[in-house]
């Protein structure tokens, strides 16, 4: 299974309640109170997001967090991989050439690379404004025929 960190769940929850707010800024506190998660863990998040220049910190008693650029112009793929802590791969020979050993001679390499790059796009095409808004329309997902994993057809 395919699944992204708790933090980088977490670092999407935050970025969305942030984008609701466009433009506020924002304390760790209030934010740990407001989405449910621990201040220590919001602040750890926060921090990795400044990190990657998605939210800017302020100091001082007015200061704390804000958006770094409108919610329309950050992606859900800049968010994910400031979280993940570099380019996205599904494997990583697809984010990272030259760090598997069978590189050369594997024989799938071409069609991960190919994989990752059709999930990063979709990644770079959700925004973080297209988050705080509920889907009008479920991603459809083409179905395949059960039978056919199985190596047999349905009756």
């Amino acid at each position: 299974m395919l699944r992204l960190s708790k933090l980088t769940d977490y670092g999407t929850v935050i970025m969305t309640f942030m984008a609701r707010t466009e433009g506020h800024v924002h304390s760790a506190h209030e934010i740990a109170k407001q989405v449910g998660i621990a201040a220590p863990t919001v602040s750890k998040v926060l921090k990795m997001l400044a990190r990657d220049e998605l939210v800017i910190s302020t100091r001082g008693a007015k200061g704390g967090y804000v958006l770094a650029r409108p919610a329309t112009e950050i992606t859900m793929a800049e968010i994910i991989s400031a979280m993940e802590g570099g380019p996205l791969g599904l494997t990583e020979c697809s984010s990272t050439p030259g760090a598997c050993v069978q590189e050369r001679s594997c024989s799938i390499r071409t069609n991960w690379q190919r994989i990752n790059e059709v999930i990063v796009r979709a990644l770079e095409e959700v925004s973080l404004a297209e988050m705080t808004r509920p889907v009008a329309h479920p991603i459809r997902v083409r179905e395949r025929d059960p039978g056919a994993r199985r190596g047999r057809a349905l009756a």
